[in-house]
């Protein structure tokens, strides 16, 4: 476009300050989008891999076992009260401790060692271990001797019930694979790990080299799963996608619950 000589002189100054402002908003305008896109696809920014163990022995704590040492959260469980099933959410850095028999779960927040909220889940059937799904925070909770699974959103609104192909029997363990968004079921013989979509079909299974008797919890980086051992000693083994086992750790005595998850830098309240 040809432009008059008398507004030669006032061609730069009319036109760096817009530029200025349009690359400054086009940044912002990125960043921005990469912050929805990380919301909206329910990724928390990954820290190091942290253990977390709740022993009845010691009921008054969650222990936090990360790579700068052991750590502990308060549990806040009342005496009397029996716990069933952990959980933990890497994406809000919540704790999902779930009473006996099953129908309320207590939420910590971990970083203010408080109490954020009590859910009551009056359709929820008597069940033991649980997961989540750090994508939309939904609850998955062992439902029943059936081999069924319940599924709630993190406020505790049901969402449906599914059975779990080719499980008979009483689970014993459910984790959640965050990478490869499956549930991993630990069945009743205390060796054998199903994978399942979650709709409940079978994906496929391995055995484990030493049997298991409870919590499951897998580290969706590195594939490995962790269950407690069936020697009541709050021993848990640590095994590969193929069964093999690699380590051992320990979640504090007989009975112990468990789940892992990387300690975000991002999270959602």
């Amino acid at each position: 476009m040809l432009v008059p000589l008398m507004n030669a002189t006032f061609t730069p100054p009319l036109t760096a300050g817009p530029t200025r402002m349009t690359t400054r908003k086009a940044l912002l305008a990125r960043a921005a989008a990469g912050l929805a896109l990380a919301l909206a696809a329910g990724c928390a920014t990954p820290g190091p891999l942290h253990r977390y163990a709740f022993a009845p022995e010691q009921p008054e704590r969650v222990a936090d076992l990360g790579p700068a040492g052991a750590g502990e959260v308060p549990s806040l469980v009342a005496r009397g009260e029996r716990v069933a099933g952990l959980a933990y959410d890497p994406f809000t850095d919540h704790l999902f401790l779930r009473l006996a028999p099953g129908n309320r779960i207590r939420v910590v927040d971990r970083p203010a060692r408080r109490l954020k909220r009590e859910l009551e889940l009056p359709e929820a059937g008597a069940g033991g271990d649980l997961a989540v799904r750090p994508r939309n925070g939904h609850l998955f909770l062992l439902d029943g001797p059936g081999g069924g699974v319940a599924e709630h959103t993190r406020f505790g609104r049901p969402v449906g019930r599914f059975p779990l192909e080719g499980v008979s029997g009483e689970p014993r363990g459910l984790a959640f694979d965050a990478a490869r968004d499956e549930l991993l079921v630990l069945a009743a013989d205390g060796r054998t790990v199903s994978r399942h979509d979650l709709a409940g079909r079978r994906r496929g299974e391995f055995r484990l080299a030493v049997a298991a008797d409870g919590s499951l919890a897998c580290d969706a980086e590195t594939g490995e799963v962790h269950a407690v051992l069936a020697d009541g000693a709050g021993e848990v083994g640590v095994f590969g996608p193929d069964g093999a086992r690699r380590g051992t750790w320990n979640a504090g005595g007989p009975g112990a619950m468990i789940d892992l998850g990387p300690r975000s830098f991002l999270r959602v309240f």
